[in-house]
């Protein structure tokens, strides 16, 4: 809602009428094209490197 009042300048009868592929397109040509998600071996290879820290007895 922020990009859409605030940088865009939407009226509010715009805003609500885009679909949410609209407003990513408009996001999207504001930021630039965001990189794609991490695949699965990137995860597991940051879950090695980068543990979770063992949660303590309650």
């Amino acid at each position: 809602m922020a990009i859409g009042f605030g940088v865009l300048k939407l009226s509010s009868r715009e805003f609500w009428a885009l679909t949410p592929r609209e407003l990513a397109a408009a996001i999207e040509g504001l930021t630039g094209r965001t990189p794609a998600p991490m695949n699965r071996a990137t995860f597991e290879d940051l879950s090695r490197r980068y543990p979770d820290q063992a949660q303590t007895e309650r």
